[in-house]
C-alpha cells in the first residue's frame, strides 16, 4: 500500500525543513503534500530553499483558512491508499510511522490514532492543555459510546476508502472531533497506538488554545446529532 503523508502548515519555517527531512528519513512515503496555508513568516521561502524532490508535493493557499481546509486540500490532492497527518511543529516523531502502519497492515483497523496517553515517550509540560485533551476525548466516549484515549490527537492515519463518503466541513482545529466523529457514526474501526510526544508551549509557536476547545466541544455534540 502506497502512504501519503499530508503535512498542514502555518508559518513553521523553523521546523519545515526538519519535518521533511525526518518523514523522508523512514523511508516509507510514496508521497508528500505540503499545505501552506497562507503563512506570512518565511514558510514559503524557506519550502523553495529545500532541494528538490519528486516526492514532494507543494500547495499554497492564498489566505490562512486553518488546519482542517489544510487538511481537506491535502487529502484532495493525495494518491496514496492511505493518509498520514503530519503536523510540521516536530511535536510528532515521524519514527513512530511503522507503529501506526501496523494495525492496517495486519487487518485491524480502518484509521490509525497516534495516541499521547497510552504511555509512549513524551516531554511533560502544558498541563491544562493536556487537562482539555482528557475531557474533550471523555466527552467523544460519552457521546459516541467509545473508549478513545486520544481523540484530539494529531497524528491520524486513514485508509483512503474510509474517508471517501466522509465530507470535512471543517476548517480549523476542529477538524479532530469533526473526522473522529464521522468515523465512529459510520462504525469505522479505529485503533490506537503509542506514540512519542514532544508538546512545544505558546511562547514556541503552539498555536491551538482555549476557544479551539470550546468549537470541539461544540463539533462533538453537532456531528452526533447531524452530518
Amino acid at each position: 500500500m502506497k502512504l501519503s503523508v499530508v503535512i498542514p502548515v502555518y508559518n513553521e519555517k523553523d521546523t519545515i525543513a526538519e519535518i521533511l527531512q525526518r518523514v523522508s528519513a523512514t523511508g516509507l512515503a510514496s508521497e508528500v503534500i505540503v499545505v501552506d496555508d497562507g503563512s506570512t513568516d518565511g514558510t514559503a521561502v524557506a519550502l523553495r530553499g529545500i532541494p528538490s524532490d519528486k516526492k514532494v508535493t507543494v500547495i499554497t493557499s492564498p489566505r490562512n483558512q486553518g488546519k482542517g481546509a489544510a487538511v481537506r486540500l491535502g487529502v484532495e490532492a493525495a494518491k496514496g491508499d492511505l493518509i498520514l497527518i503530519q503536523d510540521a511543529d516536530l511535536e510528532y516523531d515521524p519514527r513512530d510511522i511503522p507503529a501506526l502502519l501496523k494495525p492496517i497492515e495486519e487487518g485491524l483497523a480502518d484509521a490509525v490514532y497516534g495516541s499521547r496517553f497510552l504511555g509512549g515517550p513524551r516531554r511533560p509540560t502544558m498541563y491544562w492543555h493536556a487537562v482539555a485533551n482528557r475531557m474533550l476525548t471523555f466527552f467523544t466516549n460519552i457521546l459516541y459510546n467509545n473508549i478513545l484515549t486520544d481523540m484530539e490527537t494529531g497524528y491520524k492515519l486513514f485508509k483512503r476508502e474510509v474517508l471517501a463518503d466522509i465530507r470535512i466541513r471543517s476548517n480549523s482545529f476542529d477538524f479532530e472531533p469533526e473526522i473522529t466523529a464521522k468515523l465512529l457514526k459510520k462504525k469505522a474501526r479505529i485503533f490506537e497506538v503509542p506514540i512519542t510526544f514532544n508538546p512545544r508551549d505558546y511562547a514556541d509557536g503552539k498555536k491551538i488554545g482555549f476557544v479551539d476547545a470550546v468549537a470541539a466541544f461544540w463539533a462533538l455534540l453537532k456531528y452526533r446529532f447531524i452530518d
